[in-house]
């Protein structure tokens, strides 16, 4: 409570907390308003029939369950994480925005003004065909124990000036939600994207986990909610984990001044690829069932057997190993070795017990190998405890805790860093540093 005095003792960063719970508060209350051109009532049947676990369980996850409100904010902040993802990919193969990431800032604000624009091109494709799909019942997006999908949320009125005036709504709630991510960024407190995503995972904690306490009763509920706090521990312990290089600078003169010779390291963190590989698994894996309609027979009710829920061994292992390589596959994007050992060299640095050039990107890349091992393991068990009661326990509304959790406490973790550094910069004792390390200014003659 002291660190939470000391945090409002500060105008400044008193103000910008409070102005990122004010956003955080439009937020929410954009992903309550339904666009115009819909049926109330369809979309209260679209709420009764969506199933936690098809890819509306999922996309639910990242907008707060705006999408089955079908609110101004339905689409969330999904299109900008997949245009972020698809604009780093795309920095590995196209010279010319590869060339933009090394410009420093004048070349970031080009990437992020594409990543933008690419945003704003995913929403409408998403949203023309969210209508289409929900026009038709939205079969295909609800999970195998939704029940009779017969609803059309334009209420037989699917007209083209209709349908436009929806798509327009819902990607201007894009805009809306970018510019708000933005101005956390820039105003407030953490990264405004992550406080977003953040926002919109807890929503969905509650609702959960009162689903399951109604259906399976308090013995299961307690159980489940104990395993939630040992992988809440488990997964700061992770995020907190990382391997350091250390790293020597050789001295050298610069006129009359003698610079370097100062040891340093480089952090490796176990969980290199974050959330991103889960993202990538269950949009891969969500894309045959989009797909279904227009497979034969045989293969429709195969991939709504297997791949619509998590509750069979056949998801469990396929959405595992899935995970497993995506972690492998970002790492490799997020962390070039190549690049790191050429600028170690050109700042005069070198890795103790290594010689520079091609021995240092060997050391690198095969430390990488083995450190991102443990990451994909972890990651990929979170992912996979919700599918894990769904098939002991026969739970259907588990939802996505797995992934919920670990966004929820990734994100929790760097706002508080951010939070504790302002505090430090003051002299304040942090969060996460606790009472017993309480720094004092220190006073000179």
């Amino acid at each position: 409570m002291s660190s939470v005095r000391n945090v409002f003792r500060i105008p400044e960063l008193r103000n910008k907390i409070l102005f990122t719970i004010f956003i955080i508060a439009l937020y929410r209350l954009g992903a309550h308003v339904p666009v115009p051109g819909i049926s109330i009532d369809q979309v209260k049947r679209l709420q009764d029939s969506a199933g936690s676990n098809g890819i509306v369980g999922f996309l639910n996850l990242f907008s707060g369950g705006a999408l089955t409100q079908f609110a101004v904010f339905a689409l969330g902040i999904l299109p900008y994480i997949t245009a972020s993802i698809i604009m780093q990919l795309l920095t590995v193969v196209i010279p010319k925005l590869e060339q933009w990431s090394k410009d420093g800032a004048v070349g970031q604000k080009k990437i992020t003004q594409w990543t933008r624009y690419l945003a704003i091109a995913l929403g409408v494709m998403q949203a023309a065909t969210y209508s289409y799909i929900f026009h038709n019942g939205g079969r295909g997006l609800l999970g195998r124990n939704a029940g009779g999908a017969d609803f059309d949320l334009f209420d037989g009125r699917f007209t083209l000036g209709r349908v436009s005036l929806v798509v327009l709504t819902m990607v201007g709630g894009v805009a809306i939600v970018m510019w708000m991510g933005e101005l956390i960024t820039q105003r407030g407190i953490g990264n405004g994207m992550s406080i977003l995503i953040f926002t919109n995972v807890v929503s969905r904690l509650p609702y959960e986990g009162s689903r399951i306490r109604q259906s399976k009763g308090n013995v299961l509920f307690v159980v489940i909610l104990a395993i939630v706090v040992a992988m809440i521990v488990a997964i700061v312990i992770m995020e907190n984990g990382q391997r350091r290089i250390p790293v020597q600078f050789a001295k050298r003169m610069v006129g009359r001044r003698m610079y370097g010779g100062q040891s340093t390291y480089i952090p490796l963190k176990v969980n290199q690829a974050g959330v991103v590989p889960i993202i990538f698994a269950s949009s891969v894996l969500n894309f045959p069932v989009l797909l279904s309609n227009v497979l034969p027979t045989g293969a429709r009710q195969w991939i709504n057997n297997n791949l619509v829920t998590g509750d069979n061994l056949w998801y469990i292992l396929i959405y595992g190993l899935m995970i497993i390589f995506f972690t492998y596959f970002y790492t490799a994007i997020s962390f070039d070795p190549v690049q790191q050992a050429d600028s170690i060299r050109k700042q005069g640095g070198f890795i103790l017990g290594i010689r520079p050039g091609a021995p240092t990107v060997a050391y690198l890349q095969r430390l990488l190998n083995r450190i991102t091992l443990p990451g994909a393991v972890f990651i990929t068990t979170i992912a996979l405890v919700p599918s894990f009661f769904l098939f002991v326990f026969n739970l259907s509304n588990f939802g996505f805790a797995g992934t919920s959790i670990l966004i929820a406490v990734g994100v929790a973790l760097e706002t508080m860093k951010q939070i504790d550094s302002q505090l430090m910069m003051r002299n304040y004792d942090g969060f996460l540093e606790g009472s017993a390390t309480r720094r004092r200014p220190q006073l000179t003659r």
